[in-house]
């Protein structure tokens, strides 16, 4: 907190040399804040004024920069403080500007003053601190926030317009898709605008777990229903009262469960394991998958009468690779939300976005924010670069822009063969290098690839790796 200084205190001498930096600051509408060794602060732009509170550049003079900004960010084992003590720049964290009785919040940008500069101006000067508004990047948070599907291609329009259209509806819908494109975001925005949205949402993933433990989970049951069942317990069906229940991986359902659910469906009403007592069902069922379940039906996997009950409403959800449109916007979406978690303004270089925009994704969403998460690590700075995307994407990317270059809508052709085949080759050594880490257990190296181990046996078929 900044509070007037003592008495007596004497006024510093005007520091030479960078009177003309701070002007420079001050025509952007920033702050500049110049720190000693011991992270005090010698100089403060007259800015400082308007974004804190009247006089503060001139008190602030002498007090240590947590005084202003808080101890969170400039102790030694803080980002700033750190960054600083090994000589490197840190962007776009957040702080808490504190000034007599006010508060605002503000992105911080810190940095090591360079030896030759320092030689022209004060000889205390050590660092540049400088500050904005952040309300500027109100816009990313806006992003991040965005509920739902973000739609640019034709493709995921329609899926918008159709979520849309079934707002006043209660009728099932079977969404469907490859693992990773975003199903369950899909299944939110539509509980989200239909009449139950002030009701629960929930999420069972029915291929996670065994037909036994499955029943009760989605049932319930009651006390001595079977050995350990020492409680009654209140299943998914009863819990999504007055809401909706997403069904994920609805293809890996056994069949006899499959015969229960259809009951439910049918005649909206299913009964605790152990129980002969019928309960009504008030809930929406939405179901979700990435099998081909017409296939499944010609296997004997899956019951054709649960489909038909299921699939009243489709939605279909195309992979990635199927509408680049989307990547852009998906991606500063998941940058935004990466940035907020871990309290830093994150934006995506112009040379990543389009290399994003021309690899395959066969992970789709999923995999994209995998890469970006990663990528969030490595960056230094502000901006994601390409070189800071995971190896294998940074590399083919690279490739891509040499064949290629910039963003790739549809009226563009598609990358070149090479290209693709580069692109397929570097995915090829990914996966295997996976699968070597894991001892070629599928289902590890797909949870380390971030896809389903579908996808995963999918991809190792068509590019020669069983």
């Amino acid at each position: 907190m900044i509070h007037p200084p003592d008495e007596g205190c004497p006024t510093e001498p005007e520091p030479p040399g960078l009177g003309s930096l701070e002007a420079v600051f001050e025509a952007l509408g920033r702050v500049l804040v110049v720190l000693d060794a011991d992270l005090r602060i010698i100089r403060a732009s007259r800015t400082l004024d308007t974004l804190a509170c009247a006089g503060a550049a001139e008190r602030v003079i002498g007090r240590r920069a947590e005084e202003l900004l808080g101890a969170g960010l400039f102790s030694p084992e803080e980002p700033i403080g750190e960054a600083l003590a090994r000589g490197r720049r840190e962007e776009g964290r957040r702080a808490v500007l504190q000034c007599a009785d006010s508060e605002r919040l503000v992105s911080v940008t810190a940095a090591p003053l360079p030896e030759h500069v320092r030689a022209h101006c004060d000889p205390r000067a050590r660092f540049l601190v400088v500050l904005r508004p952040a309300e500027e990047e109100d816009v990313a948070a806006a992003i991040a926030a965005a509920p739902g599907p973000l739609a640019r291609s034709p493709a995921m329009l329609r899926v918008v317009a159709l979520l849309d259209s079934l707002h006043r509806s209660d009728v099932p819908v079977l969404i469907t898709g490859e693992s990773g494109t975003g199903k369950e975001v899909v299944a939110r925005a539509l509980h989200a605008r239909s009449c139950r949205a002030s009701g629960p949402f929930m999420a069972v993933n029915v291929g996670a777990l065994p037909a036994d433990l499955l029943e009760t989970e989605l049932f319930g049951h009651v006390r001595g229903a079977f050995t350990g069942a020492v409680r009654d317990r209140v299943g998914r069906f009863e819990l999504a009262h007055h809401g909706t229940i997403l069904l994920d991986e609805i293809g890996e359902m056994p069949l006899p469960l499959q015969v229960k659910l259809l009951r439910v469906l049918q005649d909206g009403v299913y009964e605790r394991v152990g129980e002969s007592t019928p309960r009504r069902l008030e809930a929406r069922v939405v179901a979700a998958t990435n099998v081909d379940l017409k296939a499944a039906i010609t296997r004997g996997t899956f019951r054709e009468d649960l489909y038909y009950r299921l699939c009243v409403v489709p939605i279909h959800i195309p992979p990635l690779r199927e509408r680049p449109e989307d990547v852009a916007p998906l991606a500063h979406q998941l940058v935004a939300r990466i940035g907020q978690r871990d309290g830093r303004a994150l934006r995506l270089s112009p040379d990543t976005v389009r290399v994003l925009e021309r690899l395959p994704w066969p992970g789709n969403v999923r995999e994209l924010e995998n890469a970006l998460q990663y990528a969030s690590v490595v960056c230094q700075g502000q901006t994601i670069q390409v070189e800071e995307l995971p190896p294998g994407l940074a590399e083919s990317g690279n490739s891509l822009r040499r064949a290629g270059g910039g963003p790739r809508p549809s009226a563009l052709p598609p990358p070149s063969p090479v290209a693709v085949t580069k692109v397929e080759g570097d995915e090829a050594q990914r996966i295997r290098a996976a699968l070597e880490t894991t001892r070629w257990n599928r289902a590890r190296a797909a949870t380390a690839l971030g896809v389903s181990r579908t996808t995963l046996w999918r991809r190792m078929r068509e590019l020669g790796l069983e």
